[in-house]
């Protein structure tokens, strides 16, 4: 008879929980536009941030001997109607523009979400009362009223921010309120509420973490469509003062020169085309890996 020798501690296989971030992390990746979108935004970031560094240029600066000089060695994007570099303007625009969109959306997140959740959970007059608001602020065009609350409060960059993210409100407003309105009605706000939970509990820590999914696509979404408010309004004169750079004012100087001098409008409309395209396709790529139905 013989002695089978057993292992003295015995491996069981051990299965790492996969939590709901990492599966919408690897369904994201999965998505080859999402990662499109992902790798040209962390490109213009990176630009704006080490603007100072990248530039070859002072982006103000002007020169009489090079207006509107085509794309060379010296100049890769050209000269505009001053003699000034347009890569560096374009560099130094995506400033504004990222930050104008940032800004603008964390604004309508800041008023929009708290209303939503106010008037999702609490129903009744209040919900009616704020309803009412957003429906009146929402029958208004979205750039028809920031253009109107930029000319009241007056032109600068600050003042577009706070125009556009107060017109993005309404949109947040709308969507916090049917979120709220669809998950409170699950059973465990229910048992939340039988606990003695209080109200403010209940919405912070129960039904504003289930729906943040949601918010965050469309605050990607509404980042894009700031950045094209953003660039209308410099456009028009609202936002972005010369001489310091920005990418609807660069297409205002450049409308009068598209014959003589199209590398003036095509630069800074390329970037905005690709900011703007990339920032919608991370959005529905989150769309995607956030919905808890996909596998």
């Amino acid at each position: 008879m013989t002695d089978t020798t057993l292992p003295a501690n015995p491996t069981t296989p051990v299965y790492e929980l996969d939590s709901p971030a990492r599966r919408a992390r690897r369904r994201l990746f999965k998505r080859k536009a999402a990662v499109f979108g992902l790798v040209v935004i962390a490109m213009f970031i990176a630009l704006a941030v080490f603007a100072p560094i990248v530039v070859p240029y002072d982006p103000i600066a002007t020169s009489w001997s090079l207006v509107r000089k085509p794309p060379t060695a010296a100049h890769w994007f050209g000269t505009d109607e001053l003699g000034r570099d347009i890569l560096s303007r374009v560099v130094y625009g995506a400033r504004a523009s990222l930050l104008a969109g940032l800004i603008s959306v964390a604004i309508a997140l800041g008023i929009g979400v708290p209303l939503g959740l106010l008037a999702g959970y609490r129903g009744g007059f209040t919900d009616a009362l704020i309803s009412r608001i957003t429906d009146a602020m929402l029958a208004c065009p979205f750039l028809i009223l920031a253009i109107a609350l930029a000319a009241f409060l007056g032109p600068s960059l600050g003042n577009a921010m706070i125009a556009i993210g107060i017109s993005a409100t309404p949109i947040f407003i709308r969507l916090t309120r049917g979120q709220v309105l669809s998950v409170k009605a699950e059973d465990y706000i229910e048992a939340a509420r039988a606990l003695g939970n209080p109200p403010w509990r209940i919405a912070f820590s129960h039904i504003l973490p289930n729906i943040l999914p949601s918010l965050l696509v469309q605050a990607t979404l509404s980042i894009a469509a700031a950045i094209i408010a953003e660039a209308a309004l410099s456009f028009l004169g609202l936002g972005q003062q010369p001489p310091a750079p920005s990418w609807g004012s660069m297409l205002n100087a450049a409308q009068r020169f598209l014959t003589q001098a199209p590398w003036m409008a095509i630069w800074p409309g390329l970037a905005i085309f690709l900011v703007v395209l990339s920032l919608n396709l991370l959005g529905d790529g989150l769309r995607d890996a956030l919905d808890p139905r996909q596998r």
